[in-house]
C-alpha cells in the first residue's frame, strides 16, 4: 500500500503536539518562520523551546483541531513537497502566550501552516497564528471588527482532511486565475474583472473567513465592504502575489507568501492614522473549489507584525485593557 505524505504529517503533527516531542517529525536543521512575535526559529531545540512549548504551557491539555489538510508539489520556484493545512489549537488558556495574559477559558487558537517535508520530517515550515483572535476571544481586543468575528468552521463539504479525489491542478488554475486578475482594479469602485459575473471565479455565495480585526463575510459585497474596499484605501498600492509556495489537492488549493504584499500606508485603517509608511504582510489563503467557482476561502493574515510595523505592540496593548 502506498503510504500518503499527509496522512504521515498529519498524525505525526497531533502527537507532537500531545507529547511535545519534536524529534521524529522536525529535523534537526529544520528553519520555522512563525508569526508575531516569534518570527524565526533556526533548529529542532529552537522551535520546540520558543514555538510548540509556550503553546503547550500556555493553553492547559492542548490538542489541534484540523480543519484542512492537503499536500502537494509545489509549483513556484522553490519547489519541493509541501503540505498545508488550517487547525485550531485548543485548550484552557490559563497562562501566559507569548505575554499574553491568560483569560482562564477555554480558547480556539487558529492557525494557517505550510510544511516542506522530505523523508518523512519538515525541513521548513511557515505559520501563522491569529492572536489578536485569541485576544477577542478573551475580550481584549485592542483593533475595532469589519466584519463577523467567528471560529473558523470547517468545508462545507467536510472533506478537507486529506482529501482522495482527483483535481488538484484544476483547482489551483481557478486561484491563480483569480490572483492573476485581482491585483488590477478601478481605483474609484475597487473592482477588478473576472472576479463574479458569468466569467468570474468566485461563486454567487462566496464565504470569505478572515483574520481578528477584518472578521469573515458572505457573497462578494459583503468581502468588498468588510475587507477589499477599507484595504485598498489604506494600502492602494499593494502588491500581493509574493508566493513562495502554491500547491492544489483535489478541490482545494493553497498559496502563501513571506511577506505576499508590499505597500505603503496612505488611509487609516482599523483605528491606525496612516503616516505613508512602507509595509509588508504575511499570508495564507485556502480555497475550496467547485465547478470553476471559489465557494470557500481561509484567510490567516500576521496582523501581529503588520501593526508592530506601524509600531504598535497588540500585545501590550490587549494587556492594557485587561487592567
Amino acid at each position: 500500500m502506498t503510504v500518503d505524505p499527509r496522512n504521515t504529517l498529519r498524525n505525526a503533527l497531533q502527537t507532537l503536539w500531545t507529547t511535545g516531542d519534536g524529534a521524529d517529525v522536525i529535523a534537526e536543521d529544520a528553519v520555522f518562520s512563525v508569526a508575531w512575535p516569534v518570527n524565526e526559529l533556526v533548529g529542532r531545540d529552537a522551535i520546540v523551546e520558543n514555538f510548540i512549548t509556550p503553546i503547550r504551557n500556555a493553553l492547559a491539555d492542548v490538542h489541534r483541531r484540523d480543519l484542512i489538510f492537503i499536500g502537494g508539489d509545489n509549483i513556484r520556484e522553490q519547489g519541493g513537497y509541501w503540505c498545508a493545512a488550517v487547525t485550531h489549537y485548543v485548550g484552557n488558556f490559563t497562562k501566559h502566550l507569548f505575554g499574553l495574559l491568560p483569560s482562564d477559558s477555554l480558547v480556539f487558537l487558529r492557525a494557517g501552516e505550510f510544511y516542506r517535508v522530505e523523508n518523512g520530517q519538515i525541513m521548513e515550515a511557515k505559520i501563522i497564528f491569529d492572536l489578536p483572535d485569541v485576544m477577542h476571544q478573551a475580550g481584549c481586543l485592542p483593533l475595532p471588527s469589519l466584519g463577523t468575528e467567528i471560529t473558523f468552521p470547517a468545508p462545507a463539504t467536510q472533506d478537507g482532511l486529506c482529501p482522495q479525489t482527483e483535481g488538484g491542478e484544476a483547482s489551483l488554475n481557478v486561484v491563480q486565475r483569480m490572483l492573476g486578475a485581482l491585483h488590477v482594479f478601478d481605483p474609484v469602485t475597487k473592482t477588478s474583472a473576472s472576479q463574479t459575473g458569468e466569467d468570474g471565479t468566485w461563486a454567487d455565495d462566496m464565504m470569505w473567513y478572515g483574520p481578528a480585526g477584518i472578521g469573515s463575510n458572505y457573497r462578494w459585497e459583503g468581502f468588498s465592504k468588510d475587507h477589499r474596499v477599507p484595504f485598498l484605501d489604506a494600502f492602494p498600492d499593494r502588491k500581493g502575489g509574493n508566493h513562495y509556495c502554491r500547491i492544489g489537492d483535489a478541490n482545494y488549493a493553497a498559496v502563501s507568501g513571506w511577506p505576499s504584499m508590499t505597500m505603503t500606508f496612505q488611509g487609516d485603517y482599523l483605528g491606525q492614522p496612516a503616516d505613508g509608511r512602507a509595509l509588508t504582510l504575511r499570508v495564507m489563503d485556502f480555497y475550496r473549489v467547485a465547478d470553476n467557482r471559489i465557494k470557500e476561502n481561509w484567510v490567516t493574515l500576521d496582523y501581529g507584525d503588520l501593526f508592530a510595523q506601524m509600531g504598535r505592540d497588540l500585545i501590550a496593548e490587549a494587556n492594557a485593557l485587561r487592567d
